[in-house]
């Protein structure tokens, strides 16, 4: 099991570099972790104090999984040997989905890059 570090460098830090498989299982995370406050929220009457509970938890992890998101898809890039600016594309409808598959099936640089000497570890100051 990773450490706190490890998780808080995933899924919050830019920095570094970071697989296909730990791109896609972190996405993949992030998205059932919005999806279930979600769903709950669908289960409550509407207008009730539990729907607002469920609401505000949603609001929360939808701000947590965007950044998420964009840190993961940074570090993608930076595997990619591309700068992480190009993260921005993934806020573009139809071209994020043409993105997210680019991201998913392109194998990284091998070796070491500008941005780390490994994936899937943070880049050595």
């Amino acid at each position: 099991m990773p450490d706190r570090s490890d998780l808080t460098w995933l899924f919050f830090k830019t920095s570094g570099r970071v697989s296909r498989a730990a791109y896609f299982l972190g996405g993949l995370l992030v998205a059932i972790i919005q999806a279930f406050p979600l769903y709950r929220f669908t289960l409550v009457p509407e207008g009730s104090a539990e729907s607002n509970m469920w609401s505000f938890i949603f609001f929360v992890a939808f701000i947590a999984s965007l950044w998420s998101n964009i840190a993961l898809a940074v570090k993608r890039l930076h595997d990619l040997d591309k700068p992480g600016i190009a993260a921005l594309i993934l806020f573009v409808p139809v071209v994020s989905i043409v993105a997210f598959l680019v991201l998913c099936l392109f194998p990284g640089q091998p070796g070491p890059n500008r941005y780390g000497r490994r994936t899937n570890e943070p880049e050595q100051s």
